[in-house]
């Protein structure tokens, strides 16, 4: 285990931690799941400079990173269409795309290439995490005193209809299909055989 291996593992164990704070359902605990989430997908970005930086990319990294990322994604995405922030056919689509992606590098591997993640793939879990942190945001901080400029600042951030809120949904909507529409028009060589 190097470095980036562990920030990577750091970012399951604070998923769990994230996944835990939002099953008590109690105001401290949406900010618990706030700060835990925003710190893991900090992290998604840290372990792969970090990895690339130093030359520590190893097998494990390579398994364990896009992983942690699809864990961290489908959690987020599956609390907020259970509090009705997502739609569920949005949330299906995002793990479906997921679903499809990770198969097709299976049967990349099984046939000895390695389909590596674009720049796309990169785009979309931006604008997943932003839409997942901007939701939230409003829900950790719609408790607190609205009177606050900080507080007030950052519910008209989370809005439902704020430009934030928006623009990341429809962009992670938009960015999710076209790239996995991406990946399996460059891997559509795989599945003749």
């Amino acid at each position: 285990m190097n470095i980036p291996n562990y920030i990577t593992t750091f970012r399951l164990f604070l998923t769990a931690i994230f996944i835990g704070a939002v099953t008590i359902q109690q105001p401290w605990a949406d900010l618990a799941a706030l700060v835990s989430f925003s710190i893991a997908a900090a992290t998604d970005w840290a372990d792969g400079y970090y990895a690339r930086k130093y030359n520590l990319v190893t097998s494990l990294g390579k398994l364990l990173d896009p992983l942690a990322d699809k864990v961290l994604v489908a959690a987020g995405f599956v609390y907020l269409t259970a509090v009705g922030y997502c739609p569920v056919w949005a949330t299906c689509v995002i793990i479906g795309r997921e679903f499809m992606v990770t198969g097709l590098r299976q049967i990349a591997v099984e046939q000895g290439q390695v389909i590596a993640a674009d720049r796309l793939g990169k785009w979309k879990t931006g604008f997943q995490l932003c839409f997942i942190i901007t939701c939230l945001t409003w829900i950790s901080f719609q408790h607190l005193d609205k009177e606050n400029p900080l507080v007030s600042f950052f519910l008209t951030l989370g809005e439902r209809d704020s430009y934030l809120m928006v623009i990341s949904f429809w962009g992670t909507m938009a960015l999710t299909i076209i790239s996995g529409w991406n990946y399996l028009w460059n891997g559509r060589s795989l599945l003749k055989g």
